[in-house]
């Protein structure tokens, strides 16, 4: 179910992640601090999953409307990066809906980068093609994960 005119060649998405993934990785271990604190190894989690996150959405490039949603937020969140450092940090407190109020294509829409604009048709199409690259992503880590492991 690819657009006319798109041809999707996972090989390709999977080689260009790999590539860009594992140069972003090498650039967080050469800055890396020393420390192992527990606050220091949750910093690196959540830097490692934006990693993963853009290189996956670099690799797709703009064809895709989540792999533009998730281009446009990280590009937001590097300009307001230090604004934010200048606030007091405050917790989130995340909001659980009741289970009944959201219909299965909202439950989606949420789960989808820039899901909430799309028609149907298109929600769904976006998905597999989503699911497909996250797919790679995490065949992509395992194989990283098992070479160093060794």
């Amino acid at each position: 179910m690819t657009p006319k005119g798109v041809t999707l060649n996972t090989n390709s998405h999977k080689i260009k992640f790999a590539r860009r993934f594992i140069r972003t990785l090498l650039r967080m271990r050469k800055n890396a601090p020393s420390s192992s604190s527990i606050e220091e190894i949750r910093k690196r989690s959540q830097r490692i999953k934006i990693a993963a996150y853009s290189s996956m959405a670099h690799a797709v490039g703009s064809r895709r409307a989540w792999s533009r949603a998730i281009l446009f937020k990280l590009r937001n969140r590097a300009r307001h990066h230090g604004m934010m450092r200048r606030r007091s940090m405050k917790k989130r407190v995340i909001k659980n809906d009741p289970p009944g109020d959201q219909s299965q294509t909202n439950k989606l829409r949420q789960l989808v980068p820039g899901g909430k604009a799309m028609d149907m048709c298109s929600l769904l199409e976006e998905t597999a093609h989503y699911m497909r690259c996250l797919s790679t992503q995490v065949k992509v880590m395992q194989t990283i994960a098992d070479h160093f492991s060794k």
